[in-house]
């Protein structure tokens, strides 16, 4: 049986979905000394999905830099507090990689935050927005995404949250780790859609 998808998703059917997240391990890393091990084990790693958390401004003019950077593996993910540790050597060896496939959602513009916390030369990245088109899918966003490919609700409720407090609560660890695994998740099923062709799309007008 085909999978059914949408050229566009209604958003206000994604409320009504079963909740998805990650159930993995989650580590925080908050010394150069621990993101040199993540950073070595991530690295051999057949593939990774990263996002980035910045901490929300509600004051015009006033901006802050990257906080987060979350990087999973199918079972496991790693959340580096940039605004503790900053830009590592090995952050940078990570962000320079070009042998590991790396998953991003919008990772352009997490790239050019990360940019602004110090220099590197960006390694390969695949932006899934890149090439959600090619099977017909107008929507970018992760949540339609996953709502329109798996029929789950991956929740938003914390984005808004600050991702500077000393200490992450639970529920953005798990946030934080879930919209990283997404992404892998994502990738793998758009490019298995692309191989087999098991899909029948529905075109919704405006």
């Amino acid at each position: 049986m085909k999978k059914l998808i949408y050229n566009k998703y209604d958003k206000s059917k994604i409320s009504t979905l079963p909740k998805a997240e990650f159930d993995g391990r989650i580590h925080v890393i908050i010394s150069k000394e621990q993101a040199e091990k993540a950073v070595n084990f991530l690295l051999k790693q057949p593939i990774l999905g990263l996002d980035t958390e910045t901490r929300p401004s509600f004051s015009k003019g006033t901006f802050y830099r990257v906080a987060l950077l979350q990087v999973a593996t199918y079972d496991l993910c790693f959340l580096f507090r940039l605004n503790i540790i900053g830009l590592t050597p090995a952050i940078v060896r990570l962000l320079e990689d070009t042998t590991v496939t790396k998953i991003g959602l919008s990772w352009h513009d997490d790239i050019n935050g990360l940019h602004k916390m110090g220099h590197f030369e960006t390694g390969t990245f695949i932006d899934i927005q890149d090439h959600v088109r090619e099977i017909g899918v107008e929507d970018l966003s992760l949540q339609k995404l996953y709502a329109n490919l798996f029929g789950q609700q991956i929740s938003k409720a914390q984005r808004l949250t600050n991702w500077e407090r000393d200490v992450l609560t639970d529920k953005q660890k798990t946030y934080a780790a879930t919209d990283a695994w997404a992404c892998i998740q994502l990738y793998e099923e758009l490019e298995r859609l692309k191989q087999t062709g098991e899909y029948d799309l529905v075109k919704i007008e405006e």
